[in-house]
């Protein structure tokens, strides 16, 4: 998939007036909320248009497809935002800054020995399952409280906050109770970051409170 840096330019100036119309309808500084441009669908050359637009956040769900994105654009904040697998937790602990998809203890147990080998420290966020789909991985609400305090113990981990993905639905409106179950379970574990929405219903998130939201097509589209 190629994509003109001026496509890119006007889609990136269309999510962040829609972020900031989102933002406004409650009350929330726009700049509270942190554009993850998830470039998993396009090569490197559109990643370092979106890095040079001042897009720092660029995330991967793959740790062999993002290596050379990665490699390239060092400086950038790398997030990996899929799902991982504990066998990959070298080259994750290696390439990634972020990892805003730690689904269970086991993984982040991986996670923090890698990080002590690399002498490295990563910020992670809890993917928590808001939804209950059967499909989805993550935490559920009720494992939270536990696993953080087990995760909180990982001095090579640094937890942000939860992330949760919501159903694909035709109506964004849809997946506002999703969003709101987990701002309310980040105030109740004293935890500021949310990351939470998707190019098909981010608007809802943001009114929602999400510090984080990870767009794609709608960069490239």
């Amino acid at each position: 998939m190629t994509v003109s840096r001026s496509t890119i330019e006007r889609n990136l100036d269309r999510v962040y007036r829609r972020i900031s119309a989102a933002a406004e309808r409650t009350g929330r500084n726009p700049q509270a909320v942190r554009l993850i441009a998830v470039t998993k669908a396009v090569g490197l050359e559109e990643a370092q248009v979106l890095h040079t637009l001042g897009v720092n956040d660029l995330g991967e769900n793959r740790v062999d497809d993002a290596r050379e994105k990665v490699e390239a654009l060092s400086e950038a904040r790398w997030h990996m935002i899929g799902s991982c697998q504990r066998r990959k937790a070298r080259d994750i602990a290696a390439l990634f800054q972020y990892v805003d998809s730690v689904d269970r203890v086991e993984l982040a147990e991986a996670l923090q020995r890698r990080c002590d080998e690399q002498d490295k420290t990563l910020h992670v966020l809890m993917e928590v399952n808001v939804s209950g789909e059967t499909v989805k991985h993550g935490f559920t609400p009720s494992e939270v409280v536990t696993a953080l305090d087990r995760m909180r113990a990982f001095d090579r981990l640094n937890v942000d906050g939860l992330m949760t993905m919501a159903p694909l639905v035709d109506d964004p409106e849809e997946t506002r109770p999703v969003f709101a179950g987990l701002r309310r379970l980040a105030q109740d574990l004293g935890l500021t970051e949310l990351s939470m929405g998707m190019t098909n219903d981010f608007e809802v998130a943001v009114e929602e409170g999400a510090t984080q939201i990870r767009v794609g097509t709608a960069l490239f589209a």
